[in-house]
């Protein structure tokens, strides 16, 4: 799939925004991470879908861009 081509940081940009947005809880503080708290609170029960697909369609549109650049000609000292 294209837009696991685009890469950031050693990972496609689709693993990294389902790495971050996923629920969690801290073992020791008992402290709970959960994503779809700010969807609430904003009433956009839809905020994480739409950023996946954002994400995924910057990731294919670069892709199309890195794709249809020239090829880098060697540097001649």
């Amino acid at each position: 799939m294209a837009a696991y081509d685009y890469v950031v940081n050693g990972k496609p940009a689709i693993e990294w925004i389902m790495d971050r947005y996923q629920f969690s809880k801290d073992k020791d503080s008992q402290i709970v991470n959960d994503p779809n708290d700010w969807a609430r609170e904003h009433n956009d029960p839809k905020y994480i879908l739409n950023l996946l697909k954002s994400i995924i369609t910057v990731s294919v549109e670069t892709m199309k861009v890195v794709n249809g650049l020239p090829p880098l000609k060697e540097r001649k000292d």
